[in-house]
């Protein structure tokens, strides 16, 4: 799950076979002592709307490391620089370089590489809502500089912001496909 349209699907579809879920948030549903005929239901129905159930700590724990990127780079209003190892790190109570290779080893890109697709397609994003100006955008995203967002953002996508922005965000992506 990588935002709240997905968290309400994932609540409806659990309440749908009355299943009350104690806890739900991105990428995760609590459920207290379901069958396991109602656990094989609630896969089938999740994946026929695009979501599947994670059975392995490798997986969840992928996804949680997907999460916590996606929450801070989507969902945080901090305008500070985000120091991402020292967050994965307190979040999931693991030393960095430990799920930082895990995360490598497993997804075939590194943690900082997808930590830069994030926040990308977040560029993209505030460059079709037209709202900030890219000096506020690289502040927003924890830049150093405008001509870094710049850069890294050709680097990523072949396209200036500017380019990008006049082409009306046709190039953006579903955040579960970065």
């Amino acid at each position: 799950m990588v935002c709240d349209r997905c968290i309400l699907v994932v609540r409806q579809e659990l309440e749908k076979l009355n299943l009350k879920p104690a806890a739900i948030k991105l990428g995760e549903a609590e459920i207290t002592e379901p069958t396991e005929k109602q656990l094989t239901q609630v896969q089938q129905n999740l994946a026929a709307l695009g979501f599947e159930l994670l059975d392995n700590s490798r997986k969840r724990l992928i996804e949680k490391i997907k999460n916590i990127v996606i929450e801070q780079i989507h969902y945080t209003d901090a305008d500070d620089k985000h120091n991402f190892s020292e967050i994965l790190s307190d979040k999931l109570m693991k030393d960095y370089s430990y799920l930082s290779n895990f995360f490598s080893e497993v997804e075939g890109i590194t943690i900082e590489k997808y930590i830069i697709n994030q926040k990308i397609e977040k560029v993209k994003e505030l460059l079709v809502y037209d709202e900030l100006s890219l000096s506020e955008i690289a502040y927003k995203l924890g830049y150093s500089s405008v001509a870094h967002l710049s850069s890294q953002f050709k680097k990523v996508t072949g396209l200036t912001p500017s380019h990008f922005k006049n082409l009306g965000g046709i190039h953006r992506k579903p955040l579960d496909k970065i």
